[in-house]
């Protein structure tokens, strides 16, 4: 169905991989429009309840854009292609289903962006992360200068955004930019394991857990107010009441996401 996306969808997770392991999984048009196209079955598909992004091979998650499709662009069809890849990284954002990162190598510009548009990442020990686009004359545009300032705090941003310096696993784990760092091995076992556990929970309070938290960096919001309403949504739940009833029946909740 895709020609530079692999997916598997196992027990309610989908995996999606980036499958350009000789262009160390680089973001290409087709490779961004194919994300596009997933995240809408994503949305759309019942049976998936959560998913992992990751990149083939051991090298890279993704080791940035493809350069060779920025040469001769004039400044307004720049502008287009940064709002083009911001859209599709909203997708990710904003997805009422859980979306985590396994950043196995290289996740540079492009592929920095990419990880930090999902809920949270997790790293394997030869994960490197960095935004190197000013070694280009250029910036980030896919959302970097924002999410990595709201991820890791103004000042290191700052600093790597300036410099284009490549950081570890070991100092992403520090920063608050990945949630762990393990082996290779154990990267996408560890993701299933934490999508099992927050795949046992209400879906629907799940997504508004997303939207909430979404809100604090939306300045058109009041994070106070979406979340409100989204505690007030949960009432008209059945998971709502089947999760208040187990509990006070002190048995496991069944949810339905209804």
């Amino acid at each position: 169905m895709y020609q530079t996306l692999l997916t598997t969808l196992d027990n309610g997770i989908y995996t999606i991989t980036i499958n350009r392991p000789d262009k160390l999984n680089a973001l290409n048009r087709d490779v961004m429009a194919e994300l596009n196209v997933v995240m809408d079955e994503v949305y759309q598909n019942a049976a998936i309840r959560s998913v992992i992004i990751t990149g083939a091979g051991p090298k890279a998650f993704v080791a940035g854009a493809d350069i060779s499709e920025f040469t001769g662009l004039a400044v307004e069809e720049g502008a287009q292609l940064a709002a083009k890849g911001q859209a599709i990284f909203a997708k990710i954002e904003n997805s009422p289903k859980p979306v985590v990162a396994c950043v196995n190598g290289f996740a540079l510009g492009g592929g920095c962006e990419l990880a930090m548009s999902c809920h949270f990442r997790l790293a394997s020990d030869n994960a490197k992360f960095g935004q190197p686009e000013v070694n280009l004359g250029l910036i980030p545009g896919y959302g970097g200068t924002q999410r990595l300032v709201q991820l890791i705090g103004k000042g290191r941003a700052m600093e790597l955004l300036m410099s284009a310096s490549m950081i570890d696993a070991a100092t992403a784990l520090q920063f608050g930019l990945v949630n762990y760092v393990v082996s290779q091995e154990e990267l996408l076992p560890k993701a299933v394991s934490i999508l099992d556990l927050i795949n046992s929970k209400a879906p629907l309070a799940i997504a508004k857990c997303i939207e909430s938290a979404n809100a604090v960096f939306d300045e058109t919001k009041n994070g106070y107010n979406v979340e409100a309403q989204a505690f007030g949504y949960c009432f008209g739940t059945e998971d709502k009441t089947e999760g208040t009833t187990a509990f006070l029946e002190k048995r496991k909740a069944i949810f339905t996401g209804k």
